[in-house]
């Protein structure tokens, strides 16, 4: 049975606000464990609290209360030990713009006491050509590879990857999926938040669905879909609002989302369909985009919250 790297114990961390008008909970009592060697996934929208936590973890910053250790150290007390043992990949990164790229993986591996293997990280993130380049040179999805292949110079037990693919074309988006697969198939336990319901359900071992700073639920991917496999989701976008009784004798219809101008329901079985469309129409109500799609991570989302989850590029100190 793998062990567990990290623990976190009813984890708050609060900010004033200005004024002295009280303060701003970003992270509410959270707790969650994390097994050696699976990929765990911090799942939400910006403003959830995800980055904080990440950081605390990290020992970047200290939380309000609450426990958490790392690698069998506390984050307040060993700080130092924690981040000899651990990489980190930030949100954004910047860097000496007069270095080649194998000189800054030099550099980073020097703040640890060791030398870095220029070929064997560049080669890992698919940039061995790129040596004596310059990171202003690269592309974006090339910089974020290249800021992972930094945050692997100590030869880390852990790496906390916060937000990697966001900014991505959808191409960039998948060289990193695989990047960050092979890098957890070498033996590192991975750690990453993410706003993309895909990314999460593709990655991870298991996810932490965080929203409003607390967590809804942990549980591997796939079975929080299944606990919903059974529904289906309908939706549909309107013009003005709808009285829902004009769906009542549809049994299969188990929950109404009504949030002009888009309605959703679930339902569990597709014999209704026809009968929800043509309600529609009896009732003269203009409706577009019908679209009927099986159970995904939004829907869990959907589900726990009443709301849809929103990917968005707001607050990056999501």
């Amino acid at each position: 049975m793998s062990k567990q790297v990290i623990q976190v114990q009813n984890l708050k961390k609060s900010y004033p606000l200005p004024k002295g008008k009280g303060k701003f909970e970003a992270v509410k009592g959270i707790s969650f464990e994390v097994m050696n060697g699976e990929i765990f996934g911090i799942l939400g929208p910006n403003g959830a609290g995800k980055t904080t936590t990440l950081e605390i973890m990290e020992s970047l910053k200290q939380q309000s209360s609450g426990k958490v250790e790392v690698l069998g150290f506390d984050n307040l007390s060993k700080g130092e030990e924690i981040k000899k043992r651990i990489g980190v990949q930030l949100q954004s990164s910047e860097y000496f713009p007069l270095l080649s790229l194998g000189e800054l993986l030099d550099l980073f591996a020097s703040l640890y006491g060791r030398k870095a293997d220029r070929k064997k990280l560049l080669s890992l993130v698919g940039l061995e050509e790129k040596e004596h380049g310059q990171v202003k040179n690269l592309s974006g999805g090339q910089k974020q590879r290249f800021t992972i292949a930094t945050s692997l110079v100590n030869d880390p037990d852990i790496i906390f990857l916060d937000e990697p693919t966001t900014g991505l074309d959808p191409s960039a988006r998948r060289k990193m999926w695989a990047l960050i697969k092979q890098i957890n198939e070498s033996g590192i336990t991975v750690v990453i938040t993410t706003h993309y319901m895909e990314e999460a359900e593709y990655l991870c071992n298991r996810v932490a669905i965080l929203d409003e700073g607390k967590i809804l639920k942990i549980d591997e991917p796939k079975k929080l879909i299944e606990n919903l496999s059974d529904t289906t989701q309908v939706s549909f976008l309107i013009n003005e609002a709808i009285d829902k009784k004009i769906f009542s004798g549809m049994p299969s219809i188990e929950k109404i989302y009504d949030k002009p101008p888009k309605i959703i329901l679930e339902i569990n079985s597709l014999d209704h369909i026809n009968k929800i469309m043509e309600a529609l129409r009896q009732n003269k109500v203009a409706f577009s985009g019908f679209t009927v799609k099986t159970a995904s991570l939004e829907d869990v989302y959907l589900d726990l919250t009443g709301h849809e989850f929103e990917q968005t590029n707001g607050n990056p100190h999501a």
